[in-house]
C-alpha cells in the first residue's frame, strides 16, 4: 500500500475542503491516489459537507418514532439552515432514518465522541488501566492497547460513528454528510432521547407454580 504523507492529506484537504480524518480514510480506502480520494470524498458527500459545518443551523425537526409495537420511543431533533429545507421530504426522511438508528441501538447515548463527558472518559482510563491483562506489559505498550479499547469504547456510546442499519458501508455521520451535499445547508443532529417500557421499573418475581398452588387453598 502507498504511503499516506502528511503532504498528500494536506493537498486532499485543500483540493476537497474536508476534514483531516475523512481524507486520511479516503486515501487509505483507494492505496494514496489523489483522484480517487475525492472522487470517494465526493460520492460520501463528504467534501462539500465539511464547508458547511460552520454555518448556523438553528431550523429542522423533532420527530418521534415508536418501534417494536410502543415498547420503544425515540424523540430526536436534528437541526438545518431554513424551514424549507425542513419541510422537504429529504429531510424529513433522514430525520426518520435517524430515529430508527437511535431506537436500533440501545447502547448509544450521545450523539458524538465529543458529546461524552470527560469524567466519564476518565472513568474508563481508570478501569481499563487495571486490567489483569495489561500488568505485566511496558508502559508505552499498556497507554497504547488502553487508548484503543477507550476509542472503541467511546465510538460505541456515539450516534455518528455507527454503522447505518440499511446500509453498514456508512456511519450514521457520513449519512449525514451526504444529505448535506444534496441539501445544499448543514445539517446537525443536536440530541436525543431513547424511551424502553418499563425501563427503571423493579418487576416483582413471580413463581408460577406457587401462585397456582395457593390459589387452589384458598
Amino acid at each position: 500500500m502507498a504511503e499516506i504523507t502528511a503532504q498528500l492529506v494536506k493537498e486532499l484537504r485543500e483540493k476537497t475542503g474536508a476534514g483531516m480524518m475523512d481524507c486520511k480514510k479516503a486515501l487509505k480506502e483507494n492505496e494514496g491516489n489523489l483522484e480517487k480520494s475525492i472522487e470517494w470524498l465526493r460520492q460520501k458527500g463528504i467534501a462539500s459537507a465539511d464547508k458547511k459545518s460552520g454555518r448556523t443551523a438553528a431550523e429542522g425537526l423533532v420527530h418521534s418514532y415508536i418501534h417494536f409495537g410502543g415498547r420503544i420511543g425515540v424523540l430526536v431533533e436534528v437541526n438545518c439552515e431554513t424551514d424549507f429545507v425542513a419541510r422537504g421530504d429529504r429531510f424529513k426522511d433522514l430525520v426518520n432514518d435517524v430515529a430508527m438508528q437511535i431506537a436500533a441501538c440501545p447502547n448509544v447515548e450521545y450523539v458524538s465522541v465529543a458529546d461524552i463527558p470527560q469524567e466519564m472518559v476518565a472513568k474508563e482510563k481508570e478501569i481499563e488501566m487495571g486490567r489483569d491483562d495489561l500488568g505485566k506489559k511496558p508502559a508505552n505498550i499498556k497507554e497504547k492497547i488502553v487508548q484503543g479499547r477507550i476509542d472503541k469504547r467511546l465510538k460505541e456510546l456515539s450516534l455518528l460513528d455507527q454503522p447505518y442499519i440499511k446500509d453498514q458501508n456508512l456511519t450514521i455521520e457520513e449519512l449525514v454528510k451526504q444529505a448535506i451535499a444534496e441539501l445544499g445547508e448543514n445539517i446537525q443532529v443536536r440530541r436525543f432521547i431513547r424511551f424502553n417500557l418499563g425501563e427503571g421499573i423493579e418487576k416483582a418475581e413471580t413463581n408460577f407454580a406457587e401462585e397456582v398452588a395457593a390459589a387452589a387453598k384458598s
